[in-house]
């Protein structure tokens, strides 16, 4: 039997300039905000910038530049 490692992380325990890619969302009421913003399960994501002092997240997702807050940034399951 092969055991199955979780690979997945939240978006806002990545580094700067990490890139990785949208697996799902923990809350689905921002997950429908963010995707209308573009930002899409299987998206390409980088994190451009975080912000000081645990603020914001700065990101590209395919394309878009977008600014997240924490909250959202931590509702993002990468792998």
């Amino acid at each position: 039997m092969v055991a199955k490692i979780n690979t997945e992380k939240h978006l806002n325990q990545l580094k700067r300039g990490a890139k990785a890619l949208v697996a799902d969302f923990l809350n689905p009421k921002i997950a429908s905000k963010l995707m209308a913003m573009g930002i899409l399960p299987g998206s390409d994501i980088q994190v451009i910038r975080k912000a000081p002092f645990g603020g914001g997240f700065y990101v590209k997702v395919d394309n878009l530049l977008i600014a997240l807050r924490k909250n959202e940034a931590g509702s993002i399951l990468v792998k």
